[in-house]
Order: C-alpha cells, then sequence, then structure tokens
C-alpha cells in the first residue's frame, strides 16, 4: 500500500488548511509473534513494531476547533473542543477524539489544530491501524501543546481513548509496542505491571505478512465477548482457586482440575489464554539463544489453539497458515491479531521468501478466488515526532 512522502503530505496539508504544518508524526503497527488475547488478562505478549505507519501532520489553530483530514478515506471531520461526541459519518476521526477526550480528562489544555493523517497500515487486518492513529495523534497533540508526558502513560491514555471513546475493550499491547518499539527487536510485556524487556532478533529469517482480505470491524466482532467469557471464567474459578484476579493466574493443572465447574465454551477460551502465556514465555527464551525452529513450532501451536479453543480463527486465515506449512522454508505461522479475518505472521527463512510469496499467493488466489497482500516486515522503531 503507497503512501505519501513528508514532502507530498506538507503539500497536500497547504491546500486543505491554507497554511503549513509545524509537526510531522510518524507511529508503527505491529505484528504480534507471540501472544493473542493474553494482554486483556494481564498475560505475556511478544509483539514487533513494523514498517508500516501512520502518518500526522499537524499545526496549531488559533480557536478551539479540530478540523481533521484523513488522506485515506478522503474525508474530514470536525468538531468543537467545548462540546463534542462520536462522528458516525467518519468513524477513523473518533480515535482522534478519544484521544483528545482522553487528554482533557487528564486535565492538559489542549487547543484548537488542524490534522492531516495518512498511513500504510492495512486497516482491519490486524496489525493494529487503531493503535498506531492513536498514538500518532496523542503525540502530534503533546508536541503542538509543548508539555511531557512519559512514553508508558501516552501507552495508557491511548488505550483508554479506545476503550471509553471508541467501545472496544482492548488490551495494552497494541498502544505499548506502538509507543516504545525499537528496531531490530521484539519487547516482552508483562501486561500486568507493563515491565518490559527488548529482545534482538537475530536469527536468519524474515517475518512476512499475509493479509487474507478479510476484513473484521473490531467493535462488532466476538472480541468483546471472548473478553466478558474470560472474566467470567476468573469469578467462576475463584471460590476455588481464591484471590485470583485474571487467567494469568491460573495454571493449566487448576483449570483441568476445575473444568466441571466451566462450560465448554469458558474452559476452552481459558484454556487457550493459559497455554498461550506459556508459549510466550518459552518463546522469549528460545529468540534469546537463536532457536528458530523450535520458535516457530510456538506458532504453529498458537494457531491451533486460537483456531479450536478460542475460536476466532476462519476458513481464509486456516488456509494460508496450511499453505504456508507446505512451503520448505517456513518455520511457523498463525494468525495474528483479534481474529475473524485480518492477516497470518510468518516466520520463513530469507533465502525462501521469494517463493514462499509466490506459491502462498498462488494456491489462496486457486482457493478463495482473492489474491492476499503478502509482504516482509521489518521490525522497527516506535513513535517518532519532529518540528518542521
Amino acid at each position: 500500500m503507497p503512501i505519501l512522502d513528508e514532502n507530498q503530505l506538507a503539500q497536500r496539508f497547504t491546500a486543505e488548511f491554507s497554511s503549513p504544518p509545524r509537526v510531522s508524526v510518524r507511529a508503527p503497527g505491529r505484528v504480534n509473534l507471540l501472544g493473542e488475547h493474553t494482554d486483556y488478562n494481564d498475560g505475556f505478549v511478544f509483539p514487533a513494531a513494523i514498517d508500516r505507519e501512520i502518518r500526522v501532520l499537524a499545526a496549531r489553530r488559533q480557536d478551539e476547533q479540530v478540523h481533521a483530514c484523513s488522506v485515506d478515506f478522503s474525508q474530514r471531520s470536525s468538531f468543537d473542543l467545548s462540546n463534542f461526541g462520536s462522528d458516525p459519518g467518519a468513524t477513523w476521526s473518533n480515535y482522534l477524539r478519544g484521544v483528545v477526550s482522553e487528554y482533557r480528562k487528564r486535565g492538559f489544555e489542549i487547543r484548537g489544530m488542524n490534522l492531516l493523517i495518512s498511513g500504510n497500515v492495512p486497516i482491519g487486518a490486524g496489525l493494529s491501524s487503531s493503535a498506531a492513529l492513536e498514538v500518532a495523534v496523542a503525540e502530534a497533540v503533546r508536541v503542538l501543546g509543548e508539555f511531557e508526558l512519559e512514553k508508558t502513560e501516552m501507552a495508557l491514555l491511548c488505550q483508554a481513548a479506545e476503550r471509553e471513546f471508541v467501545g472496544v475493550q482492548c488490551g495494552i499491547m497494541d498502544q505499548f509496542i506502538s509507543v516504545l518499539g525499537q528496531e531490530g527487536t521484539a519487547l516482552f510485556l508483562d501486561c500486568r505491571d507493563l515491565s518490559f524487556s527488548l529482545v534482538p532478533i537475530r536469527f536468519d529469517a524474515k517475518i512476512v505478512i499475509c493479509d487474507s482480505r478479510v476484513q473484521r470491524t473490531l467493535g462488532a466482532s466476538e472480541y468483546n465477548k471472548r473478553r466478558a467469557a474470560c472474566e467470567e471464567t476468573v469469578r467462576l474459578l475463584q471460590p476455588r482457586l481464591g484471590e485470583i484476579k485474571a487467567l494469568r493466574d491460573v495454571r493449566i493443572d487448576q483449570l483441568e482440575e476445575n473444568q466441571s465447574r466451566l462450560s465448554e465454551h469458558h474452559y476452552r477460551a481459558a484454556h487457550h489464554v493459559i497455554s498461550e502465556n506459556e508459549r510466550v514465555l518459552r518463546g522469549v527464551e528460545l529468540l534469546k539463544t537463536n532457536a528458530m525452529a523450535p520458535f516457530g513450532d510456538l506458532l504453529y501451536q498458537s494457531h491451533e489453539s486460537l483456531k479450536n479453543d478460542y475460536q476466532v480463527s476462519c476458513r481464509e486465515l486456516d488456509l494460508l497458515v496450511d499453505l504456508a506449512a507446505a512451503q520448505p522454508g517456513t518455520l511457523g505461522a498463525r494468525m495474528t491479531g483479534a481474529g475473524f479475518g485480518g492477516c497470518t505472521v510468518n516466520l520463513v527463512r530469507t533465502q525462501e521468501v521469494e517463493p514462499f510469496q509466490e506459491e502462498v499467493s498462488r494456491g489462496y488466489e486457486q482457493k478463495t478466488g482473492r489474491k492476499p497482500f503478502i509482504y516482509m516486515c521489518v521490525p522497527s522503531q516506535g513513535v517518532t515526532s519532529r518540528a518542521l
């Protein structure tokens, strides 16, 4: 997906708002190597920021209006800082409205601004376009307002914007990696206490994304239902297990001992989350020792769990994983993101990437009639900004 360069965006900004931009911000999307649907269960995740990003150019206004223009949607959306709600006709703007709302809740003085937004993070593909947008806008607002905000606090603010304003009960992973990612690394994050470490990716394999081109609308999907099921399972287990706060606190053997107390749906959901946390912990240690093949096996295990236990895969994602597994250079493959469409993440030996792309694309198109988008991703830097 092409993206306009900074000069082109600056020209577009000036044409839209009759004045030049003063700040340029970029925030990356992400791919999650391991740890799916664990973040909102106080668990562990292992994402990497990618070289797909949302860009925001911004400048102050002299009034209390926020005027935003999306290049990709060819839409404008405006609101008054004194009184605003959501915009059902420009739903992309609700993410930036939520960010502004959260800044105001925290006592920051927000002034009017013009914003031009563009990006090449595929929308609805499980690569966190929404978090990248939130983080890019949050950084633009911070720079224009000339105030400081600790990076972890920025991630939490953006998460609150999505949960409170947009209505998606997301975890912290997507916003955290978009803020704190570093080039050439994956980020091991404890979603309970937000402690993290950066793990270099050194092995001779590439991260390859296969976009099924099956879009899902996260707010209308089964995401919130899955989260509710996890929280209900914790409540059902508390009388037997004591002071557990999340599925993070439950071991597999404890779950097995109490299976009869749970419905099949609740048991399967919990089994995925608990086993996925174990896969993350194991995967971090394997990556530290450059153990490519065992790390790739964990991706396959994760997909089977997401497919059969958490039940958030779909026919197209399963097909992409099966096609990838049939290629000689593939070390591991799984769906990534919330599910019900979107992308798979694949680890492919560097010299085999080109035949992998050709064979998976051909096989997928033959089976579905759709041509997938397949591209390599490079672990990249988190949000950055500069004055223009």
